[in-house]
């Protein structure tokens, strides 16, 4: 997952949390770009076949780098059939483990497995895989390797709900264009189902009658493993709430994006052009991507009214999200409300690691209430007692 919080005096830790960043001081890696370039060049050397001449005319890592696995943009060229041809590629880095990672692994392997049975089995776009390269002494980390895709991303930092971007100026029809064409997009993910394609390297080892049980496990563990000793009252509420709400009226299980939002794909002409980040796929009931893509959305709009601003509301409102999913794929979904709260829980947990983790870099100072740690506590509080739901149209 591309986890750039928004950060710095604008949003002053959002609603409910404390905390400030400066996001001009955010640390992405502290791997070296330059030696970088000479590691890939050498192992492109050995991977091509012989003759190829490959050389790598530029290596970086973009401005907008997650704090998850590491991107590297990468121009190269090599020769194909006697002719030098250039490439503009894309690789995707396992994080070292003293950067503070923010998940527990990083399953680079799966990530390229999922994007080419994505690839190979319907119309949604992912970039061209070229290879999977686990060997950590190369880079510093496995990773994988793609083809560059021209596109516009919506912005995370700051959000594009705060205005002065691409999405945010465009006309209201342009924003329709852009919601209906993620959700489509989402939907086609979801046409993989585990009745007709082999999808037991997705499935999650945990306890559970149910995907969407042993997802929920899944994130329990990984709230174990962010908080340690130092236990959040607030995040074991969320996921008692969640434990005991369990629902029931989901979809048949698919293949699951995991970390579905429109900051994750590319779009040309306002139309999605590729989709990334599947470090968070699983096998779970589409509910939990349609959750998760609401909620996303509502985190940066709610980022937006809190500090001023108008933001963005009329986009992803749950019921649009379940009319334009209905139509894509075929079938009415669930309803969405414990999944959007299941998105808010989860990424309140991840929140706390982001935050912990600028902590570490001693990009931000520790408060004094930990709960303060998580961005958007008080829409957590909101969403136990109810209070939250009043103004979302589900």
């Amino acid at each position: 997952m591309t986890t750039d919080a928004p950060t710095g005096p604008e949003s002053a830790g959002g609603p409910g949390g404390t905390v400030e960043m400066d996001a001009e001081r955010i640390t992405t890696s502290t791997r070296d770009p330059g030696e970088m370039r000479d590691q890939f060049e050498r192992w492109l050397r050995t991977t091509l076949p012989e003759g190829s001449d490959a050389r790598v005319v530029e290596l970086t890592s973009p401005e907008s780098n997650g704090m998850s696995s590491e991107t590297l943009l990468v121009d190269a060229t090599w020769t194909e059939d006697g002719v030098e041809r250039a490439h503009r590629l894309v690789a995707r880095v396992e994080p070292p483990a003293t950067d503070y990672p923010v998940f527990t692994t990083y399953d680079l392997d799966m990530q390229f497995r999922v994007m080419r049975l994505v690839e190979g089995n319907t119309e949604v776009p992912v970039p061209a895989t070229h290879w999977y390269e686990p060997d950590p002494s190369v880079l510093g980390g496995a990773f994988f390797v793609m083809d560059r895709v021209d596109g516009q991303v919506p912005p995370d930092v700051l959000p594009y709900t705060f205005g002065d971007n691409w999405v945010f100026e465009g006309p209201a029809s342009t924003r329709q264009t852009i919601q209906d064409s993620a959700v489509r997009a989402m939907a086609g993910i979801h046409s993989i189902r585990p009745a007709d394609h082999d999808l037991s390297f997705l499935e999650l080892d945990q306890p559970g009658s149910s995907a969407l049980e042993r997802s929920l496990n899944h994130w329990k563990d990984y709230l174990d493993w962010v908080v340690g000793d130092n236990r959040s009252q607030l995040l074991d509420d969320c996921f008692e709430w969640l434990t005991d709400n369990l629902p029931d009226d989901v979809s048949p299980d698919a293949l699951s994006w995991g970390d579905s939002r429109i900051g994750n794909m590319m779009f040309s002409d306002n139309e999605v052009v590729a989709v990334l980040d599947w470090e968070m796929a699983a096998v779970a009931p589409p509910e939990v991507d349609l959750g998760w893509m609401v909620y996303l959305h509502l985190f940066f709009q709610d980022l937006a009214v809190q500090l001023g601003a108008p933001g963005l509301p009329d986009m992803f409102r749950p019921a649009d999200v379940r009319a334009t999913y209905a139509e894509a794929a075929g079938h009415e979904p669930g309803d969405l409300r414990w999944h959007i709260a299941y998105a808010a829980m989860r990424h309140g947990v991840i929140m706390r690691r982001v935050m912990e983790r600028s902590i570490h870099f001693g990009e931000a100072a520790a408060p004094d209430d930990i709960d303060d740690l998580i961005i958007h506590r008080a829409t957590l509080v909101g969403m136990l007692d109810g209070t939250y739901w009043e103004g979302v149209a589900l």
